[in-house]
């Protein structure tokens, strides 16, 4: 099974491709080559930094946006967006500028709202809570969520799982073959090789 890491310069890849071999990724390939996802088993788009700057980097490598739509839409390959990259699967992000993502899940990523108690960005170990009953390959459990920017989603179907951080925080979505964590599983020790072992198995 091949994973095609892609390499757009805003993730912590080193991080998550030493992860994946840890949940049981034999063959795991750094790219930012077009035909390497299409080729892949498996993707997974990681994710650091400002959502408009991450979508005019991640669009900006040639063939790229049209290949993750017939990979993942298309084909139906498994694919995994991890912070930033699962919220660059929204419609549109705010954080820098109104920008527009690859519109998997309709809805946009907005700034978190500060209070007295509440902290932003959202730093630490959190608890992710499925949102019911089929919402592999999530599982409940302590996870490391760094961010201040939170997808407020159209349809509440496409949420697999939540936290709380001054009230409801999506933790989790799906769509199709398309999966999609806020928190960093390569951060998230045990919990996140378990949910990384466990997309490498999903058979959505």
């Amino acid at each position: 099974m091949t994973v095609a890491l892609i390499d757009y310069g805003a993730g912590n890849l080193f991080s998550v491709r030493n992860a994946l071999a840890a949940a049981g990724a034999a063959d795991v390939i750094v790219t930012d080559r077009a035909e390497d996802v299409l080729a892949a088993d498996r993707i997974v788009l990681p994710g650091v930094g400002a959502f408009a700057a991450c979508a005019g980097a991640l669009f900006a490598i040639p063939g790229m946006r049209e290949a993750l739509d017939d990979a993942v839409l298309g084909r139906g390959r498994p694919f995994l967006g991890v912070c930033v990259g699962m919220q660059l699967m929204a419609a549109w992000g705010e954080e820098g500028e109104r920008t527009a993502g690859l519109g998997w899940i309709g809805g946009t990523v907005r700034a978190m709202p500060a209070g007295p108690s509440i902290r932003v960005p959202h730093m630490g170990w959190n608890l992710v809570r499925p949102a019911g009953e089929g919402c592999e390959p999530i599982a409940a459990g302590e996870a490391y969520f760094l961010h201040g920017y939170a997808l407020d989603p159209d349809d509440p179907m496409d949420v697999l799982a939540t936290t709380d951080h001054g009230g409801p925080v999506v933790a989790a979505v799906r769509t199709g073959p398309a999966l999609g964590v806020q928190f960093h599983p390569e951060k998230s020790q045990r919990y996140g090789l378990d949910l990384l072992a466990r997309f490498l198995d999903w058979r959505p």
